[in-house]
């Protein structure tokens, strides 16, 4: 009997790295979620078993190397092999260089650079003896350019863009596709409906990133022929300035 196939979602939350993780279900994988409290999961876990895919949640910090160790073995031993994984944590913050802490600048780049760092490694570790899977980075416009309060967060996503380069520099010959997606611009989701209602109010005419659309560019990327891989990708509404 084959062993199923498992596709891991660092940051799955309720939009984005939802939307992925339900688009990975429907392509017959087992939907491994993490978050950094289980409990967080259980309207997603619900919506997937609903819609006849397998899912599985965890509760892992993704900062901590111990715990990412811990969690591809259990993957690998108790659901599947790992085929795909997809790191998707942001840590979009906005302070002042003078406001930045040196708690803040660490914590921005623990979360969205050295989780994603941990990601990789472990799902290389177990990818390359068998030749074959996929490794996806979410980046956003800050991966590309910095801007006026994000150091932060600019720094970290840049950092994660090299990581990724390297990555698919290192691990192509491999058999293994690592791309890096650039999400650039407003997502349809609760966030932006509440606090920007006029960039919300684009959607009537797709001028707002649909977490479901850009989900199926991620199942694309994985598709794709490996002699005719994507390494960067850019995702944007028609409308939007760049």
């Amino acid at each position: 009997m084959p062993k199923a196939k498992a596709a891991l979602i660092i940051g799955a939350g309720d939009a984005t790295g939802g939307a992925i993780a339900r688009r990975f279900a429907r392509g017959g994988y087992v939907a491994c979620v993490v978050r950094r409290h289980a409990d967080k999961l259980a309207d997603l876990v619900s919506k997937i078993e609903s819609e006849g895919g397998q899912c599985r949640a965890f509760g892992v910090d993704a900062r901590k190397e111990e715990e990412m160790v811990a969690l591809i073995e259990t993957i690998e031993r108790e659901v599947g092999e790992l085929e795909v994984a997809v790191f998707n944590i942001g840590a979009n913050v906005n302070f002042p260089i003078r406001e930045t802490t040196s708690r803040v600048y660490f914590k921005v780049w623990e979360m969205a650079c050295f989780s994603g760092f941990l990601t990789g490694r472990e799902a290389a570790k177990v990818m390359v003896p068998r030749g074959r899977g996929t490794i996806l980075f979410t980046g956003a416009s800050a991966s590309m350019r910095g801007r006026t309060g994000f150091s932060a967060f600019s720094g970290a996503k840049h950092a994660l863009r090299s990581l990724a380069q390297c990555m698919a520099k290192e691990l192509g010959p491999e058999g293994i596709h690592v791309a890096h997606v650039v999400v650039d611009g407003a997502i349809d989701t609760a966030w932006i409906r509440e606090n920007f209602p006029d960039r919300a109010a684009l959607k009537s005419k797709d001028g707002i990133l649909d977490p479901e659309a850009i989900a199926e560019n991620y199942w694309l990327l994985h598709k794709q022929p490996r002699n005719a891989w994507t390494h960067e990708m850019d995702l944007r509404p028609w409308l939007e300035s760049w």
